[in-house]
């Protein structure tokens, strides 16, 4: 297959100034501002964003550094496969973000419920749709018995 590049559109400005003690999931970080800054070059691109309450972020794990097939979630004590995690070591190292859109003021969004380290580039905004994102899922895999408290989970060092 080709290679496959993508270029930043902005980056996401958040008070985590590293990866460690952050929420694991935006759920996690319920009421955490941020802002997004996008590039100049893509202010057109906002045009009737701001009638959507809820944004979904794709953004590229700058601060990822290797690849691991096998992890151990912050919610486990299990080795697992990392398809079947939320980890940042993933082959491609991107993330993914539903968060509230609470402004936007030229080429800055302002957002909440922020689960990322500050200066992530960003690769797109999405609006999030109900009828088109929300699921209601059948089955949870290995997190249907991990049991742990997602609102009050943070990042260790695990994936640093």
């Amino acid at each position: 297959m080709e290679p496959v590049t993508y270029k930043p559109i902005g980056r996401i400005e958040t008070p985590y100034t590293s990866r460690e003690g952050m929420p694991i999931q935006a759920k996690g970080g319920e009421g955490i501002r941020g802002r997004i800054v996008l590039l100049p070059a893509y202010a057109k691109g906002l045009q009737d964003l701001g009638g959507f309450s809820h944004l979904i972020l794709l953004y590229h794990f700058h601060l990822t550094q290797d690849t691991r097939l096998v992890v151990t979630p912050f919610l486990d004590t299990v080795p697992r496969g990392v398809f079947a995690t939320r980890s940042p070591n993933h082959p491609n190292p991107i993330g993914l973000s539903t968060v509230r859109l609470i402004e936007i003021r030229e080429t800055v969004l302002e957002i909440e419920d922020v689960d990322i380290v500050n200066g992530t580039p960003l690769l797109d905004i999405k609006p999030y749709v109900p009828a088109f994102d929300h699921r209601q899922p059948e089955r949870l895999g290995w997190l249907e018995k991990a049991g742990a408290d997602l609102q009050q989970t943070r990042a260790d060092k695990r994936f640093i």
